[in-house]
């Protein structure tokens, strides 16, 4: 029994992993993603660009084959440096692959049990259902078979491994059917990068159009590997307050419109900081599409292990990127308060939607007066609460009520891609409320900051608490041509809440 379990469930689940296919979001495309075991990862870019390949370096020489397909660019050059500068930061994307791939792979295998369970059913009931004195039969033939029982007996055999061979084997793989070369070979004015090192081509795919495009596009992905590379090392060495026995830390980022290569430089200097938090205020992206979930995933790898408290901005439009982000566990914040790690948080995601082109789309009025109720519910959720300690929002506009009530310590916001603040606010209540507004950490300029260097300054902002109650305060500042700024550290005296 135990062999006729292995011998359903191994071919089934084998053959249902290497045939299977999911599609799914990689940076800009719309792709299919299909495992194989030839141990490289291969990514197909359709008709115009050539295919590469890099050694997958997975267990089992297991590989994936990569197919790209829609994306919303419709110009070919924008379309490959955007996805050069993605590719200068693909852990996000690995990530998501990589549990793709591993789901695929738990799939088959409960398909490969339930098979094998099946098989043993039907088994037990075909023994039970022949009867004692049929069974001694046949083992009495299967002893001394004649010859036509040793032919039919054969034939069975044969049929059956033909059968499970021709389920079970894989399709070959394009990649089998041209011959690949490093992409030095073709591109021998490549200087040394660990990963174009690796990188494979398909020999005699590319025509001159197609070299140029390959040329712009490792151009771009060499200067975002080198610029935020060198930006990440001069974050790691960065002297900034770090926290007093009993308080802990937070970096804020917000409006960082797609620009993942400033998550590692986000990440080093909150590992400088001592942070075991990440409170984003959104605009992750530029237009809230699908294929701009790369940014979540980047974010989501980048400050893994973090407690991350989120809200969208008025560019992360639709729904996508909220789930995309309660996906990857961030604490959404949806207007009642919660408290995370020791600290109390009220906030809501920007009630506003804009577009690339038009601005914000609806009536200017039905968006200021969306800002408006966001903050009156806002400020009643706080108030009626007594102990918020944060209010995070998107644009300063959504708290401003809630900065007079006096019903929390600090506010923090983004939108305006610039620092304002911190400022105290006199409550009606007697209780003082700091704001503070920080600037765009991926140097946007409107809603534009994907790129190979920064556009603009971008900016980080460090949060100190102490029992859950903001005392202190301390932007870093990152410029275009590389300087880092680190401002002083300011002290927030919070009041103290019944």
């Amino acid at each position: 029994m135990a062999l006729l379990a292995i011998g359903v469930a191994v071919p089934t689940a084998y053959t249902t992993f290497i045939h299977s296919e999911r599609s799914i979001v990689i940076g800009a495309h719309e792709a299919t993603v299909q495992p194989d075991f030839g141990t490289y990862a291969r990514i197909d870019f359709g008709p115009v660009l050539p295919q590469v390949r890099l050694p997958a370096e997975a267990p089992l020489g297991l590989g994936v084959n990569i197919r790209l397909g829609d994306s919303d660019v419709s110009d070919l050059n924008q379309l490959v440096a955007r996805d050069a500068v993605i590719a200068s930061q693909p852990q996000g994307e690995i990530a998501t692959v990589r549990s793709t791939i591993i789901s695929m792979g738990v799939d088959a295998i409960l398909r490969g049990l339930g098979t094998a369970m099946l098989a043993l059913l039907i088994a037990i009931l075909g023994w039970k259902a022949i009867g004692q004195g049929r069974r001694r039969a046949l083992w009495a033939m299967a002893r001394h078979p004649d010859r036509r029982q040793k032919l039919v007996a054969a034939g069975v055999a044969v049929t059956t491994m033909a059968g499970l061979v021709l389920v079970a084997a894989p399709e070959r793989p394009r990649s089998d059917d041209g011959s690949w070369v490093p992409i030095g070979t073709v591109f021998p004015l490549i200087p040394a990068d660990p990963v174009l090192d690796k990188l494979e081509i398909a020999e005699g795919a590319t025509t001159s159009g197609s070299k140029a495009i390959v040329e712009g596009a490792l151009s771009t992905y060499q200067d975002s590997v080198k610029f935020y590379g060198a930006l990440a090392d001069q974050a790691r060495s960065v002297i900034v307050r770090t926290p007093l026995e009993g308080e802990t830390t937070a970096l804020v980022v917000t409006d960082r419109h797609d620009n993942i290569g400033m998550d590692p430089v986000a990440r080093a200097v909150a590992e400088q900081a001592q942070a075991t938090m990440l409170i984003d205020l959104g605009d992750d992206t530029s237009s809230g599409q699908s294929w701009e979930t790369f940014s979540i995933n980047s974010l989501a790898r980048e400050f893994r292990g973090f407690d991350v408290v989120s809200v969208a901005g008025n560019h992360d439009t639709g729904p996508t990127i909220r789930k995309q982000m309660e996906d990857k566990d961030f604490t959404v914040l949806d207007g009642e308060p919660v408290t995370v790690d020791g600290i109390r948080f009220l906030g809501s995601s920007d009630p506003r939607s804009s577009g690339l082109t038009a601005g914000y789309s609806g009536n200017e009025s039905d968006n200021i007066a969306a800002i408006r109720a966001q903050d009156t519910k806002l400020t009643q959720a706080a108030c009626d609460d007594g102990n918020v300690n944060v209010i995070a929002v998107h644009s300063p506009s959504s708290a401003k009520e809630a900065a007079k009530s006096g019903c929390a310590d600090l506010i923090l916001s983004g939108h305006l891609h610039r620092q304002v603040g911190p400022v105290v606010v006199p409550g009606v209540n007697g209780r003082p409320t700091v704001t503070l507004t920080t600037g765009s950490t991926g140097g946007a300029v409107y809603a534009f900051a994907l790129g190979s260097k920064l556009r603009r300054s971008a900016q980080v902002t460090i949060v100190t608490f102490k029992d859950g109650a903001p005392v202190g305060l301390q932007p870093v500042t990152f410029e275009p041509g590389g300087l880092i700024t680190v401002a002083e550290y300011i002290p927030v005296h919070a009041s103290t809440r019944n």
